[in-house]
C-alpha cells in the first residue's frame, strides 16, 4: 500500500512539474511606437516648473477589488506577529546619514520614486521632477517633465530607475500609453534622452530593467499585462527596438493587476532569459483556494519575437495573510487626531520587486500590506518575501517570508525593500499610530526604515525601527501612496536611498540615506540580556546575554559586564570568536541576588572591547519581577461578540493569565451571564507570567433580542492581587428585521412628508426604500402620521454619514408621543421632522419606528412592543435636471440561489462609475466595488454564501446621490 501511494506523489508531483513547464506565446509583436532624442536638460532654459495644482489623480488605481464577502474568515491574527523570532527589532539601527525633503506637490497621491547613480540622484513624484547630487544639493528645480524630456504631452506616473550595467538613467511617464526616456549618458543633467513611446499601456506602468530588455507590468483589463522593450537597441537610440507583449495565463485579480517583473538591483546581471513575474493572490478573491503568490518567467527572442513565451504560473503557497481592507476600498486607516482614512494600498505588489545574484543563489525580494488583526479592527503590517533559486533558470521557492509591524501598536504600510552587496536587507515604510498607540497625535505619517544582517534568523526584521522623519500633519484626502522607492547608492553597494510621501507643513516627498552593512571595523555589543525572566527568582540566578558583531572584522575575548540595580559590577570575558554580522551568547559564572518577592529589578549589561568604533550599541537594561507565586485572573472574552446571527448556544470565550510566577493547574474559572454562573475547571498546567485561551463546555443563550452583561473570573485561594481576577463586556443581539405585532391593531398604517404619502398595513418591517422624500436642507417640515391605536411612541432617524448605523445625533424626530393614553382606534398627528444645519446633501436612508406605552429605544434595530418599522429614502436637496440621474426603476436586488444577488442599477443621462457597498447592520463595510456602465447600466453578481446569515445593505451611487436595498442572506 505504501509503494501505490508512493508512486501516485511522484505521478501528482510529475503531472505538475509538466503543467508548470507549458508557456503561451507571446500576444503582441511590434515596434516602439515613435522615439525622438531630448537635448540635455543643462542646454535648456526656461524649464518649466513642475505642476502645483491640488489634484486627486484620476489614475486606475481606483478601488476595484473584486473580493467575497466572507469567504476568507479570519479566526487569528497574521502568524508571524504572533510567534516573533527573539531578535524580532532587537538589534540598533543608526540614524540616517543623510535627510531631505526633495519635492513638494499638491497631487493626492504624489507617487514617489528615486534613481541614484554615482554622482546623481534622481527624483520623480507624479507631476514632476528633481535631481541632486550625492549630498542633497539640489542641481535642478522641480520641472515638469512634459514638454522638458516627453514632448508629447501626459499627466502622470512618472517612475525613475537606474541601469547599473548600462550606467543610464531610464524615466516612465503616462500618457498617450507609455513614454519612456533612456539617458544617453551617464549624467541626467548634461546628457540627452532618448524618448519612446508603447501606445497600448493603460495605467500604473511600472519598469524593470533585466539582461534582455527593459520590462512593463501595467493595470489592464487587456489581454496584454507585460511588455518587454529591446534594451540594446534602446539604449543608443534606435528607432526599430521591438515590443512584445504577453499576457498573465491563469492570474486571478482582485480587479487591480499590480505584477512586477523582478528589476536587477546592481550590474551583475543574469543569463538572457528566465525574467520572473509575480503577482499575490488572496483566499478572499474568488477563484483562488489559498493563500499564495503566483510566479510567471518570460523568455524572449529577439530575432523571432513570435516564439517568445511566458510560462504557465507557479504557486508558492505562503503562510495565510490577510489582504483585504474594508471589503476593497481606499479609505482603510484612521489619522491620529481625526482627518480621512488613508489608503492602505491592499493587494498590490509594492515598488520595486527586486533580483540579486551570489555566488551560490539568486534572490528576489517583494513585499504587500496585510491586515495583522483578524478582528474587525485593523493593524497595517508588511509582508515580506525573501525567494530563492539555485542558479539562473532554475525554479524558485519561498526562502523566507514574515510581516513586519511597527512598534507601540502603529500601522506599517507603503514599504519598499532591497538588498546589498552582504545580502543585508534594508526596507523603507511608512508608520503612523494605530489604535492601541500611545499619545497617538504625537505619531503622524512619517517615514522610518528597518532591516536585517544576512545571516539573521529567517522571516525576522532584527534592526528596531528607526526614525527617517516625522510628519507634522495629517493627510487630506483618501488617496496616499502609491507607492515608494528604494535603491542603492552603486558607488559602494551598500548605501540605501529612500523616498517616501508625508506631511510637512504640506504635502512633500522625503529621501532618508542608511546603511545595514558594517561601517566600522570593531564594533560589538549586547544586543539582549536572554535570563533572567520575570516569574519566580531566587538570591542566585543565572544571567545569560547575547553579544552581536556589527562591526566588519572578526571579534573575540570581549569584556562583558552586568549590574543590577546600580549595583556592583560584575566583569567577565567572552572568549570565543563572533563573526562580523552573528551573535553569540554568553551566560556570566557569577550569579544575581533577586530573591526578594514582589520586587522589580534593573539588570544593565554591555561589552567593553578595546578599540570599539561606536558605543552608541554597547549596552542594554532589562527590568524583571520576581512575581508572587499565586495570582490568576480572566483578561478578555474573545467570543461571542455583538452581532445578528447570535444563537441559543454561543460558546463562550476567554482569555485566562497567570499573572503569577508558579505553574497552576486545576483551577475553577467561571463566566456569569445576566445572573447566571458556569464554574468549570482548568486542568493546566498553566505557566508562570504567561495565558491560555480557554472555550467554556457550557455554551451561553443569547437567542433573544437585547443587551447582555457577561462576566468572567478566576478564584484562586490564596489569590495576591484580586484586581485582575475578571473582565467583563456586553454582548448586543442586534436585528435590523424586527417583527411587527398586530394583535392590538396596525401601529402605523399612514407615513406622510413632502414626496411620500404611503398608507400601508401592518406589515412588521416594510422595506419601502424606493419612496423618496425630497427634503431642503436645514428646514423644518411636516410629518403626518397615523396609527390603528393610541399610546404611541414615534422617532424617525436619517443616516446622514450613510454608515447604516442610526445614532442619536442622526435623530430628526425624537419620541413624539401619539395618542397618550388611548386606547384602541384610528389616531392622526402632524409634527415636525427637522432637517439640522450642514446635514449632508444627497439620499440617505430614512428610519420610522413605533414603541407602545414607551419611548422608542436608542437602538434602532431593537424590535419594540406593538411597533413597527419602516424604511424610506430621504434626498437632502432638490434634485435639478443634472442630479437626478436614476431612472424610475432606480435599483433591483433580484435573489438568486445559494445566496447570490444580481444588482442592477439604471441612470438617465450618467455614464460615469459607480460604487458598489456592503454593509452588515454593525455599520462594517464587507465589500467595496468600482462599477463601469456597460452601456445598459451598472450590473454587479453578488456573492454572499460565505457570510452569516442576516440582513445586509446594498448601495450603489456615487458620492453625491445612490440607491439603497436591504438584503436577507438566509
Amino acid at each position: 500500500m505504501k509503494t501505490k501511494i508512493t508512486l501516485f506523489l511522484l505521478f501528482f508531483v510529475f503531472l505538475f512539474q509538466v503543467h508548470a513547464q507549458e508557456k503561451t506565446n507571446a500576444t503582441y509583436v511590434g515596434k516602439v511606437g515613435s522615439m525622438i532624442h531630448v537635448p540635455s536638460i543643462s542646454s535648456r532654459t526656461d524649464l518649466p516648473p513642475a505642476t502645483t495644482k491640488e489634484q486627486v489623480m484620476q489614475d486606475g488605481r481606483a478601488s476595484k477589488n473584486l473580493i467575497v464577502p466572507g469567504k476568507d474568515p479570519q479566526i487569528e491574527d497574521d502568524y508571524f506577529v504572533r510567534n516573533p523570532d527573539k531578535m524580532e527589532q532587537l538589534l540598533s539601527g543608526r540614524v540616517p546619514s543623510l535627510v531631505f525633503d526633495a519635492a513638494q506637490s499638491s497631487s493626492q497621491p504624489t507617487d514617489p520614486s528615486i534613481g541614484v547613480g554615482p554622482n546623481h540622484a534622481v527624483v520623480v513624484f507624479n507631476t514632476g521632477f528633481r535631481i541632486f547630487d550625492k549630498s542633497g544639493n539640489p542641481l535642478t528645480g522641480q520641472v515638469n517633465p512634459n514638454p522638458t524630456i516627453f514632448p508629447n504631452g501626459g499627466c502622470c506616473d512618472l517612475t525613475i530607475s537606474y541601469d547599473n550595467a548600462a550606467d543610464r538613467f531610464i524615466m516612465t511617464f503616462l500618457g498617450s500609453g507609455a513614454q519612456i526616456a533612456v539617458s544617453d549618458g551617464p549624467d541626467p543633467v548634461n546628457d540627452g534622452w532618448y524618448v519612446y513611446t508603447i501606445p497600448q499601456i493603460d495605467d500604473y506602468q511600472k519598469l524593470s530593467v533585466w539582461s534582455d530588455g527593459y520590462y512593463i507590468t501595467q493595470n489592464s483589463g487587456d489581454t496584454n499585462k507585460i511588455y518587454a522593450m529591446e534594451r540594446d537597441k534602446m539604449l543608443v537610440g534606435d528607432p526599430s527596438a521591438q515590443v512584445i507583449g504577453f499576457p498573465l495565463p491563469g492570474i486571478v485579480t482582485s480587479g487591480f493587476y499590480s505584477p512586477q517583473a523582478l528589476n536587477v538591483t546592481n550590474d551583475n546581471l543574469p543569463a538572457a532569459g528566465g525574467l520572473p513575474i509575480i503577482y499575490l493572490q488572496d483566499d478572499a478573491w474568488s477563484g483562488v483556494s489559498q493563500d499564495h503568490v503566483k510566479l510567471w518567467t518570460v523568455d524572449v527572442n529577439w530575432v523571432t519575437p513570435g516564439s517568445s513565451t511566458i510560462s504557465a504560473p507557479v504557486e508558492l503557497i505562503t503562510t495565510p495573510f490577510i489582504s483585504v481592507f474594508d471589503g476593497g476600498s481606499f479609505s482603510n486607516l484612521a489619522q491620529p487626531g481625526g482627518g480621512a482614512d488613508i489608503d492602505a494600498l491592499q493587494a498590490t505588489i509594492m515598488n520595486q520587486a527586486q533580483f540579486r545574484k551570489f555566488g551560490d543563489h539568486n534572490s528576489a525580494l517583494f513585499n504587500f500590506v496585510v491586515d495583522t488583526d483578524a478582528s474587525s479592527g485593523e493593524l497595517a503590517g508588511i509582508r515580506w518575501f525573501e525567494l530563492r533559486q539555485p542558479s539562473d533558470g532554475q525554479p524558485w521557492t519561498i526562502y523566507q517570508e514574515g510581516t513586519y509591524t511597527a512598534p507601540d501598536g502603529k500601522h506599517a504600510w507603503h514599504a519598499s525593500m532591497m538588498m546589498d552587496v552582504q545580502g543585508n536587507i534594508g526596507m523603507g515604510y511608512t508608520s503612523m499610530a494605530g489604535p492601541t498607540t500611545p499619545d497617538p497625535t504625537t505619531k503622524r505619517v512619517s517615514s522610518y526604515y528597518t532591516g536585517r544582517y544576512a545571516n539573521d534568523p529567517l522571516n525576522t526584521m532584527t534592526i528596531g525601527e528607526e526614525l527617517i522623519a516625522a510628519g507634522n500633519q495629517n493627510i487630506p484626502g483618501l488617496r496616499y501612496g502609491d507607492y515608494s522607492k528604494i535603491d542603492l547608492d552603486p558607488s559602494n553597494d551598500k548605501e540605501f536611498w529612500f523616498i517616501n510621501e508625508y506631511m510637512n507643513s504640506g504635502r512633500k516627498d522625503v529621501v532618508g540615506v542608511f546603511q545595514i552593512a558594517p561601517n566600522f571595523n570593531n564594533d560589538v555589543g549586547v544586543v539582549s540580556i536572554d535570563a533572567p525572566v520575570t516569574g519566580t527568582l531566587s538570591n542566585s540566578e543565572t544571567v545569560t546575554v547575547t553579544i552581536f558583531n556589527y562591526g566588519q572584522n572578526s571579534a573575540s575575548n570581549i569584556p562583558v559586564t552586568f549590574q543590577v540595580d546600580g549595583g556592583a559590577v560584575i566583569s567577565e570575558t567572552f572568549a570565543g570568536t563572533i563573526a562580523s554580522a552573528a551573535t553569540a551568547q554568553y551566560t556570566f559564572t557569577a550569579t544575581a541576588n533577586m530573591g526578594t518577592v514582589g520586587q522589580t529589578y534593573s539588570i544593565t549589561a554591555e561589552t567593553n572591547l578595546a578599540g570599539d568604533e561606536d558605543t552608541t550599541n554597547d549596552a542594554r537594561t532589562k527590568s524583571v519581577t520576581y512575581l508572587e507565586p499565586n495570582d490568576l485572573g480572566v483578561s478578555a472574552i474573545t467570543a461571542p461578540v455583538s452581532g445578528t446571527d447570535l444563537t441559543g448556544a454561543e460558546n463562550i470565550t476567554v482569555t485566562v493569565n497567570n499573572f503569577g510566577g508558579e505553574p497552576k493547574s486545576n483551577f475553577d474559572v467561571s463566566y456569569d451571564l445576566d445572573g447566571t454562573v458556569v464554574t468549570e475547571v482548568i486542568v493546566g498546567p498553566l505557566a508562570g507570567n504567561s495565558s491560555t485561551s480557554y472555550t467554556f463546555a457550557q455554551t451561553g443563550d443569547f437567542s433573544a433580542l437585547g443587551s447582555y452583561n457577561l462576566s468572567a473570573y478566576t478564584s484562586l485561594p490564596g489569590d495576591s492581587d484580586p484586581s485582575n481576577d475578571s473582565t467583563s463586556v456586553v454582548i448586543v443581539k442586534q436585528n435590523c428585521q424586527p417583527v411587527g405585532d398586530c394583535s392590538f391593531g396596525d401601529g402605523l398604517t399612514l407615513f406622510q412628508v413632502t414626496d411620500i404619502n404611503n398608507p400601508s398595513a401592518c406589515e412588521g418591517y416594510g422595506d419601502f426604500t424606493n419612496l423618496i422624500a425630497v427634503i431642503e436642507p436645514d428646514s423644518t417640515n411636516d410629518l403626518t402620521v397615523t396609527t390603528g391605536y393610541g399610546d404611541q411612541f414615534l422617532r424617525v432617524w436619517i443616516d446622514f454619514n450613510d454608515d447604516f448605523l442610526f445614532t442619536n445625533d442622526e435623530t430628526v424626530v425624537n419620541n413624539v408621543v401619539i395618542a397618550a393614553g388611548q386606547g384602541g382606534g384610528t389616531y392622526t398627528i402632524t409634527t415636525d421632522l427637522v432637517i439640522p444645519p450642514g446635514a449632508a446633501l444627497g439620499q440617505h436612508l430614512m428610519r420610522a419606528k413605533t414603541n407602545w406605552n414607551g419611548p422608542v429605544p436608542d437602538d434602532a434595530c431593537e424590535e419594540t412592543t406593538f411597533g413597527e418599522t419602516e424604511d424610506y429614502t430621504a434626498q437632502i436637496g432638490v434634485l435639478g435636471v443634472q442630479d437626478n440621474i436614476f431612472d424610475e426603476n432606480g435599483l433591483t436586488v433580484l435573489t438568486l440561489e445559494n445566496n447570490n444577488f444580481d444588482v442592477s442599477l439604471k441612470t438617465v443621462n450618467y455614464s460615469g462609475a459607480m460604487n458598489l457597498s456592503v454593509y452588515n447592520t454593525l455599520g462594517q463595510r464587507l465589500l467595496f466595488k468600482k462599477l463601469e456602465n456597460n452601456g445598459n447600466g451598472y450590473n454587479y453578481k453578488l456573492d454572499m454564501s460565505y457570510v452569516a446569515k442576516g440582513v445586509y445593505l446594498v448601495r450603489v451611487g456615487n458620492k453625491d446621490n445612490g440607491r439603497v436595498k436591504r438584503i436577507i442572506v438566509k
